[in-house]
């Protein structure tokens, strides 16, 4: 039998036909952060902070965005109401009762029959008349009263109902509606040893032992309790704590005196049995288990309204995960990462929306590693040459962009060849000629001479003659050895030339790798000290606070170089901002010295004289208005017979890649 199938939406995860993550635009933010001399961690935790711009459906909310939102909503949280609305709630539950019960001694007193129910009536209004000030007082002198009026003993009941109602449904969240009535022995029962099962089964987390069959056999029997039904013991402890820290926040708002009141109710309105014996118990336990939660600090009310004792600690619990968020979008503690951001908790309070920016942000550097960008750990990222292509090949259309399309790639020399590349034209062949012959031309120029047959009549028969003969023109491509010298010192950094010098070097190095690959390209950085640097290792590259500008140093490694390819075009560029300040003396050790030593100078001009000698112009990229410098650079462009350039930063790349195109198509004199 066939097998019929149907076909619908994919339920099964993220889509597997999806086009990736789009990360290129991420990446060259990123990119021009590292190269101007920022750590890549740095940057990218400043590229998550900003987010990624674009049309409203497309950009990408950054943390600071997010956290801007949950601040706001924080300071709408505190303006939601008073602290003291419990208390507030019980002290006009009380001034009711007591009002109904003066009423109803009042109407005895009027009607009494005999003097016994007059006595008694005086004795009680009395009583009602001494009553404490406060409220919680008053409450647990009425505790043994014999109330006159149904009216009043309701509202008093209600008053210890409502109040031990709260406290139970703060700390456990949506419990009220499972003890509905909890006045009754049932329920108080029920709850009681609810109670003494969670204590048992906290103790026994505490000790580190084995709890799952223990969690399982609660949940079964207890589970109703709990509407947010928690997947295991460590999500039920960490609700009920953070509920009961925001309870004990609440008391900490309040004045000593408040405190003191609402402590007596939640007393008075749990009683001295069973059940205010297992919560306080409750709470021990929860502090020791979650030490780590603000159990001591206050927070101060805007709000106008008082709220009643579940309302404020609901509004606590709230302020405390916003205050967690907050902390956790700011990604300030050493080792912190977007893991650490509660996406539900995000979405509970701050909406899908902002939910959905915290895992695009996932995403994004997700597929930074992923796709091959960046390699490493979290606390040492590193570039990849992957990214250092993306980079290079941006910085080389940047430098192309100000360079006049007439002149570029012109690097040929007149002379052809068989190792040459190319050049779309043929010629007619000549004896010795070794170029490939031109195939297709070769049969044309037959045919043609051969001519179209006449109408009736065969083609007639092509031979191929000398004459027809065409073979491929081809051009030499002449190789180059380039060494390119960029300067490292400080100045650099703080002048804003780290970035242009950077992306300069990058936008060669691919220029060599892609079009030119037969040259070599050797990059020195020097400060104090001068070292080869591959573009993995010039991109990580970050400023010091080492002084030294030790061009003698980076010139002896530049003619290193030159000398293991004797046979490319020497071409030896340099960029500084600055006139030497540092030589390397005779036992290694780097020597600073400001203003340059006689010493310096020396060592300099004795590198310079070596590579005239060698054949390879020194061409220098001065940045910066430095009156020494310019002097020196004068000095050694006399001597060698290279040149000075004087570009700003912005168009350093386009005037050295210009000058290496036009300096490969010399000779080494």
């Amino acid at each position: 039998m066939a097998r019929r199938h149907r076909y619908g939406p994919w339920r099964g995860g993220a889509d597997p036909l999806a086009a990736p993550f789009d990360v290129r635009q991420a990446l060259d933010a990123l990119g021009e952060r590292v190269l101007s001399g920022e750590g890549l961690r740095s940057a990218l935790r400043d590229l998550l902070r900003r987010g990624l711009p674009g049309e409203q459906d497309q950009r990408v909310p950054g943390l600071d965005e997010l956290r801007a939102a949950a601040r706001r909503r924080r300071r709408e949280t505190s303006r939601r109401g008073r602290w003291d609305g419990a208390l507030t709630r019980a002290a006009a539950l009380l001034d009711q009762a007591l009002a109904a019960e003066r009423e109803e001694l009042e109407n005895r007193t009027i009607s009494a029959t005999d003097d016994a129910q007059a006595l008694d009536a005086s004795f009680a209004q009395a009583r009602l008349d001494a009553l404490p000030r406060s409220t919680t007082a008053a409450v647990r002198e009425l505790s043994d009263y014999r109330w006159s009026s149904p009216r009043a003993e309701q509202l008093y009941r209600q008053l210890l109902d409502e109040l031990r109602e709260e406290v139970i449904d703060s700390q456990f969240r949506g419990i009220r509606d499972a003890l509905r009535g909890m006045g009754s022995p049932q329920a108080q029962s029920a709850l009681a040893e609810m109670l003494r099962d969670l204590n048992s089964l906290l103790d026994k987390h505490a000790r580190g032992e084995d709890t799952s069959g223990d969690f399982a056999e609660f949940m079964r029997r207890h589970g109703h309790l709990f509407p947010d039904e928690p997947r295991s013991v460590e999500e039920l402890i960490d609700s009920l704590a953070r509920q009961a820290a925001a309870g004990q926040r609440l008391l900490n708002s309040l004045s000593p005196q408040q405190r003191e009141e609402l402590a007596g109710l939640m007393g008075q309105a749990l009683g001295d049995g069973e059940l205010a014996g297992q919560l306080a118990a409750l709470t021990d336990a929860l502090r020791a288990l979650r030490p780590d939660l603000n159990w001591t600090s206050s927070e101060q009310a805007r709000g106008r309204d008082p709220l009643g004792y579940g309302q404020a600690t609901e509004a606590l619990a709230e302020l405390a995960d916003l205050d967690d968020l907050i902390e956790a979008l700011g990604q300030d503690r050493p080792g912190s990462s977007l893991d650490d951001i509660d996406v539900e908790q995000v979405e509970r309070t701050l909406g899908s929306a902002a939910a959905q920016g915290v895992r695009e942000l996932r995403q994004l550097e997700r597929e930074l590693l992923e796709q091959g960008w960046l390699t490493g750990t979290p606390d040492a990222l590193a570039l990849t040459p992957k990214a250092l292509r993306r980079l290079g090949q941006t910085a080389l259309r940047q430098v192309f962009a100000h360079l006049d399309t007439s002149g570029r790639g012109d690097h040929d020399q007149a002379e052809a060849g068989a190792a040459g590349e190319p050049t779309g034209a043929s010629r007619a062949w000549e004896f010795g000629d070794s170029q490939p012959l031109d195939v297709v031309r070769t049969l044309g120029r037959a045919l043609q001479r051969a001519g179209t047959p006449s109408e009736g009549r065969r083609a007639p028969r092509v031979r191929l003659e000398v004459g027809d003969f065409e073979v491929i023109e081809t051009e030499r491509r002449a190789g180059a050895t380039v060494a390119l010298c960029v300067d490292l010192s400080f100045s650099m950094a703080v002048e804003g030339r780290w970035g242009p010098m950077k992306q300069t070097a990058l936008a060669l190095a691919h220029l060599v790798a892609t079009r030119f690959p037969q040259d070599t390209l050797q990059i020195i950085g020097f400060g104090r000290r001068a070292s080869q640097l591959s573009t993995v290792e010039l991109a990580a590259v970050e400023p010091d606070y080492v002084q030294g500008t030790n061009l003698h140093h980076a010139l002896q490694l530049a003619g290193r170089h030159l000398r293991r390819h004797p046979d490319g075009e020497s071409v030896v560029l340099v960029v500084t901002d600055g006139e030497p300040t540092a030589h390397l003396a005779e036992g290694g050790q780097a020597l600073f010295s400001y203003p340059p030593s006689r010493a310096t100078i020396q060592a300099t001009v004795g590198e310079v004289d070596s590579l005239t000698r060698f054949g390879a112009a020194i061409n220098m990229f001065v940045l910066g208005e430095d009156p020494g410098l310019a002097r020196f650079v004068d000095a050694l462009a006399r001597r060698n017979g290279g040149r000075v350039f004087t570009p700003t930063a912005d168009h350093l790349g386009s005037y050295l890649v210009s000058d290496y195109l036009r300096a490969r198509r010399g000779r080494r004199r």
